[in-house]
């Protein structure tokens, strides 16, 4: 079968069984191509929830797959490619954060929604990159757990000065690893461009960039700038969406370091095996994980308003 071939099967099997796709944006541009939606791990999840369907795909990794389950417990959910997982999300145990809140009784735990349900059922509340500012202003609690990405935690704390926050070590090893040599060489290689990244990076990254953001809001700044040239210092299948969608402009990555190997684990092939009943792993979670993993979940919609 030739790629168009298998796009065309996949088409035709989701709505012969009654599945809706969703795909990561840092998915690989094929796999973009076959979606229903295409967003973020969380608004990919809300999509899920307003959806007809019965059955949903999630070309992600685990921890989104196990967030369209908690928002969706009465939806088959499946995850095409059971080996796709996140280190960020898996860095830290149920029994570490249990451990670390008995320690640090009068803090509030925000969790990143990069996390697995199990920690979602220890957190106070979640946050998504977009919102997690507003989120953590909003909580009464001037003392506030971070987990588990210290860069995106350490770029909050610095916009509320007046609230005490204490970061877990850990974060996205593909985002850590951008340095400020690394944006000096991208700016000398193109000097008009706009640097775009996102606040998993370290504080000498987003201090140097002109926007800091989510992936979608790094997508939509690019769409919408009159600017002709951008770096992306995020995961670089961006670069590779924007090319397509702006063709009359340049995108550049920052690193080639920034390439998801868990994110490219999926294939088209994973998703039409799955469809056909052959691959996949569907989500299964217990009511009580569900039901408090939510809770942190609906404070991040009460809050983020």
């Amino acid at each position: 079968m030739t790629v168009q071939e298998i796009k065309e099967e996949i088409q035709r099997l989701k709505k012969e069984t009654g599945t809706t796709i969703l795909v990561h944006a840092y998915q690989g541009q094929d796999v973009l191509e076959i979606a229903n939606y295409v967003g973020d791990s969380f608004g990919l999840a809300q999509k899920a929830q307003t959806d007809s369907n019965e059955n949903i795909l999630m070309c992600g990794v685990r921890f989104m797959a196990e967030t369209c389950k908690i928002l969706c417990p009465d939806k088959h959910v499946y995850l095409p490619n059971p080996t796709a997982g996140c280190p960020m999300a898996e860095q830290l145990t149920s029994a570490e954060l249990e451990k670390i809140k008995a320690e640090n009784p009068d803090y509030s735990v925000v969790a990143y929604v990069n996390t697995t349900a199990e920690l979602k059922t220890l957190a106070d509340a979640c946050v998504t990159s977009s919102c997690a500012v507003e989120v953590c202003r909003k909580i009464k609690n001037d003392k506030i757990l971070f987990i588990p990405d210290p860069n995106l935690g350490s770029f909050v704390a610095a916009q509320i000065p007046d609230k005490t926050f204490k970061c877990i070590q850990g974060g996205c090893p593909h985002h850590f690893s951008m340095t400020k040599a690394d944006v000096e060489k991208a700016k000398a290689l193109h000097p008009d461009a706009l640097l775009l990244v996102h606040p998993e990076c370290p504080k000498e990254v987003v201090e140097q960039a002109d926007y800091v953001g989510s992936t979608t809001g790094i997508m939509a700044f690019a769409r919408n700038s009159k600017n002709e040239s951008f770096i992306i210092g995020t995961e670089t299948s961006i670069v590779e969406h924007l090319q397509f969608e702006c063709p009359d402009k340049k995108f550049y990555a920052l690193s080639n370091r920034l390439m998801c190997t868990d994110m490219k684990a999926t294939t088209l092939m994973d998703i039409y095996n799955t469809l056909l009943g052959k691959a996949g792993e569907e989500i299964v979670l217990d009511e009580d994980t569900i039901k408090k993993a939510k809770h942190s979940l609906d404070e991040m919609i009460r809050l983020g308003e």
